[in-house]
Order: structure tokens, then C-alpha cells, then sequence
């Protein structure tokens, strides 16, 4: 930052501004989430009002400027876009308006990027020296952001958005290359696996216990439950591994729980899903064995017996052609969705 610049303090910048809605259990709420590290805005799965139960909703409007209140020292920020207007976050995600008279909504969100802005974040969010800080929007006042002109505030956004295109444009690039990789071991892999002078059992007899779909649908909660997973932590997963960011906190019992938490080795297939090719896509747990996290309804359960075949091999035999040309076979279309059952 240029030493010229004036200074303003966060809370003459942003104005709070909420809107809380009644919540109509007939109706559907698509809710927003933040990534960290300046990753941006995510779109959850509309649930209906009486999925979202007492949970307190908000609009958002396009021009919002939000400061998740968990995980805004860890660069849980983002401006509203024109895709999420209309949509809801919850009491974590209050919403500003910025002055623009004297700063341009994304030249705020920018600076909060850099190692100074987000470090000024971090000293405004007390708590323990692991993940459990809060925002205290009380001390906006002491976080001071440096304002050249309105007009050098819009170059400056411009060419970050030039330079963020042109790395967007690399990674695209990387990760199609990486892609690319993949599908030649899977073709690879399938091709060996595929080998006709192996012997072949059904599945009931490789594995230990029964195929066991997971839990039910549970409320999300703000605060306590337990980490879910959700379908694309084996669907969308880019690796044979299981996604553990792909998840949502939800309001359960340890009891409940306790079938349907995460254990090393353990595997997962996907139930249904209206894309054929994910119907039954593999994906394997790697982790602690006091994992705490939980599989949903829409994930089964796959433990195999150790003495016939290891759980890395039960995924790159579900990922054969031969396999797959059975998986294929045995799905049935309900209502868009091809399933599978147990």
C-alpha cells in the first residue's frame, strides 16, 4: 500500500444492514456459504422452510459485503453477486452495505486479501489460537483500511480481476492436464483389473457387514452438532479420496451418530444421482480413526473383508468397466435420479 493514501477505519465504511425473513415451512431457501482464503461464494442445495425449522434467514441483496463471523480472520469474505441476489445466509453471514461514495466494494474485499488486511481481521476476532474466534463487529473501528482515490480503486480492481483471469486461465489449464492424467490411470487401472483370467465373487461375499446407507436427513445448526457429509464429497471428488471439506454441520446425538461416523478404510459409493456415471462412484475415507464426521443417506457404506481384498482395491474394482457395465444395469430411474440399492 502506497504510504500516500488515507486511512479510514471499517466501521465509517460499512453500514449494517439485515433482513430477516419469516421463514414459510412451504417454501424453498438456497442458502449461501463462504469459502476461506478469499475463495468466494458457494450455492447450497435449496432446502424448504420446514427443513429449515427456527433457523433464523436473511436476504441478501447484490452489492452485500459480508464478513463471515467464524472464519473472517481466516479470509471468509466475499461481495454479493449478481447470482446470489434473492438468496439467505443465517446469523453467520451479516451483511453490509459499503460507502461507496468513498470506497468500492471490491477494492475493501481485495485489500482484506492481502497479509495486512486479513491480519488486521484476525486482531478483531478474539479467541483461542485454534479455529474457535469470533468476530467482534463491536471493534470494526480499529481495523484502518488505506483509500487512494475512488477512481485509483477502480484501476486497481480492474487489474486484479485482469491478473485473476489469467490465473483462473492456468489453472483451468493445470487442471485439465490433470484430468487427463487421471483418466489414463483409470484406463490403466481398469485395463488390468478387467484382466479376463481373474476369478470374480460377488460383492456380499468380499464384504465384512452389509452395504449400510447413512443417516438421515438431519437440521443444519449454527453451533454444536456434527460435521455431514454431503453427496459431492464422494460424487465431485476429484481423486479416489473422499472429500472431508464437502460437509455441513448438522444438530445430532452422539448416539445417533455413532453407526455412521467415518472410520479409516472405510468406503463410499454414491446411492443415486441423475448422471449415470456417478451411480455407485467410489471414494475412500483416509484419516483418524475418532473421526467425528458422518455419512448421509445419499452415501453408502462399503467395508471389506481384509483377508480377500484390500479397501483401496474395492474402489479401483468399482471404477472397472466390467463393473460398471453391471452398476449400469442395475439402476432404476425414479423421479430424474438413477439409484442403487443396497
Amino acid at each position: 500500500m502506497i504510504s500516500s493514501w488515507s486511512k479510514a477505519n471499517l466501521a465509517e465504511l460499512l453500514r449494517l444492514e439485515r433482513r430477516p425473513v419469516n421463514v414459510d415451512p412451504t417454501a424453498h431457501y438456497q442458502e449461501i456459504g463462504i469459502y476461506c482464503f478469499g475463495r468466494g461464494i458457494f450455492h447450497k442445495e435449496p432446502r424448504s422452510g420446514l427443513e429449515v425449522g427456527d433457523k433464523n434467514l436473511f436476504l441478501l441483496k447484490e452489492g452485500d459485503f459480508i464478513l463471515q463471523v467464524t472464519f473472517a480472520w481466516e479470509g471468509a469474505i466475499a461481495v454479493v453477486s449478481a447470482a446470489e441476489d434473492g438468496m439467505y445466509g443465517s446469523t453467520r453471514y451479516p451483511t453490509f452495505r459499503v460507502d461507496e461514495s468513498r470506497c468500492v466494494p471490491k477494492f475493501l474485499l481485495n485489500y482484506f486479501q492481502t497479509r495486512e488486511g486479513l491480519q488486521q481481521l484476525v486482531g478483531i476476532c478474539p479467541g483461542s489460537a485454534g479455529r474457535n474466534r469470533v468476530l467482534n463487529l463491536k471493534r470494526l473501528s480499529e481495523v484502518h483500511v488505506p483509500l487512494p482515490s475512488v477512481t485509483e480503486q477502480r484501476r486497481i480492481v480492474e487489474r486484479v480481476e485482469e491478473l485473476t483471469a489469467q490465473i483462473n486461465e492456468a489453472r483451468i489449464l493445470r487442471q485439465k492436464a490433470d484430468e487427463e492424467s487421471r483418466l489414463i490411470m483409470d484406463r490403466a487401472t481398469a485395463a488390468h483389473i478387467d484382466a479376463p483370467t481373474w476369478g470374480h465373487k460377488p460383492l456380499g461375499e468380499i464384504l465384512a457387514e452389509p452395504p449400510r446407507n447413512g443417516l438421515s436427513p438431519k437440521p443444519e445448526t449454527e453451533s454444536g452438532g456434527r460435521p455431514m457429509l454431503r453427496i459431492n464429497a464422494v460424487s465431485s471428488s476429484p481423486t479416489k479420496f473422499v472429500d472431508i471439506t464437502a460437509s455441513k454441520t448438522v444438530a445430532v446425538t452422539d448416539k445417533e451418530a455413532s453407526p455412521f461416523e467415518l472410520k479409516n478404510d472405510d468406503v463410499f459409493i454414491v446411492r443415486y444421482n441423475g448422471d449415470i456415471n456417478r451411480v455407485a462412484k467410489p471414494a475412500i475415507f483416509k484419516g483418524d480413526q475418532t473421526c467425528r464426521v458422518v455419512f448421509p443417506d445419499k452415501l453408502m457404506r462399503l467395508r471389506a473383508r481384509p483377508e480377500m481384498m484390500t479397501p483401496d482395491f474395492l474402489v479401483f474394482a468399482l471404477r472397472a468397466r466390467s463393473v460398471r457395465e453391471q452398476i449400469e444395469q442395475l439402476g432404476k430411474t425414479t423421479a430424474g435420479n438413477i439409484g442403487i440399492s443396497a
